[in-house]
């Protein structure tokens, strides 16, 4: 039986999705504890986005969602961030007319949105609380390899580096318990993927729960604790990065069975 220490965060059970006749995951359990890092990997088509998908309950599904023991299998995707458990997509999202610091200000500001009645009729202190964030928001970006010199450039403006790491930062701000990251490092290289290496361990002791889909092997074998291996909607294997490296059924997935 687990203890309270490394009970999981975010757990999920029997994840399986259909689009119409087709099967897009079928039975489908992993779990996620504090300070621990899982990869989900698996070639093309495996499942891994509709995994993340169900597991945000951004598609419809049958199994259950567990988030810090409480069965969040009907909670509405957008109330789930503010539960703590936030994701990232292949796709950077950010809100394009802001500046870098305003879009991470925004994701502060909604984790512990401002009183209305203080807000009206004690300005002051809503502009004290404003100035504490805007400082709260440059030391998290630059705890995230956002550089201070790009804070007043729009996302867009940024290097495509750049903006993976806002991508995290946003997503692992306050009040985040997992974070779900989909391919972090596609088309990064060199100083970047190093960069990345770092903030992953560093969100992982800094107590997060992460669950990281991505294809660099050596990136995930190299840093998760666990990797669950994905092939036709189906999990096939289980376990840690050497187990995983020696099993001949995930060889076979990724490399097709012997003539």
């Amino acid at each position: 039986m687990s203890s309270r220490a490394d009970a999981p965060v975010l757990e999920v059970r029997g994840l399986t999705v259909r689009f119409g006749a087709f099967q897009a995951l079928a039975d489908v359990s992993w779990q996620v504890s504090a300070g621990k890092i899982l990869g989900i990997i698996g070639p093309n088509g495996a499942g891994k986005s509709t995994c993340f998908m169900a597991a945000t309950n951004m598609v419809a599904h049958t199994g259950t969602l567990w988030l810090d023991g409480e069965d969040a299998s009907a909670r509405p995707a957008h109330d789930l961030p503010r539960a703590g458990l936030r994701r990232t997509f292949q796709q950077n999202a950010f809100f394009g007319g802001m500046t870098v610091l305003e879009n991470m200000e925004a994701a502060l500001l909604d984790a512990r949105p401002s009183p209305l009645a203080e807000a009206v009729f004690l300005p002051w202190r809503e502009a004290r609380r404003r100035r504490t964030i805007a400082e709260r928001a440059r030391t998290h970006l630059l705890a995230y390899h956002v550089p201070e010199s790009t804070h007043g450039l729009l996302p867009g403006e940024l290097s495509y580096g750049t903006q993976r790491m806002l991508s995290i930062a946003l997503a692992a701000a306050p009040g985040a318990r997992a974070v779900l990251l989909d391919e972090p490092a596609a088309g990064l290289g060199g100083p970047d993927m190093i960069a990345l290496r770092s903030l992953l361990e560093r969100m992982r002791d800094s107590g997060l729960a992460v669950v990281l889909i991505e294809h660099h092997m050596d990136l995930v074998m190299a840093i998760a604790d666990e990797v669950v291996v994905l092939d036709l909607g189906r999990m096939i294997a289980r376990g840690r990065p050497a187990e995983i490296q020696a099993d001949a059924r995930v060889r076979e997935a990724y490399l097709g069975r012997a003539a």
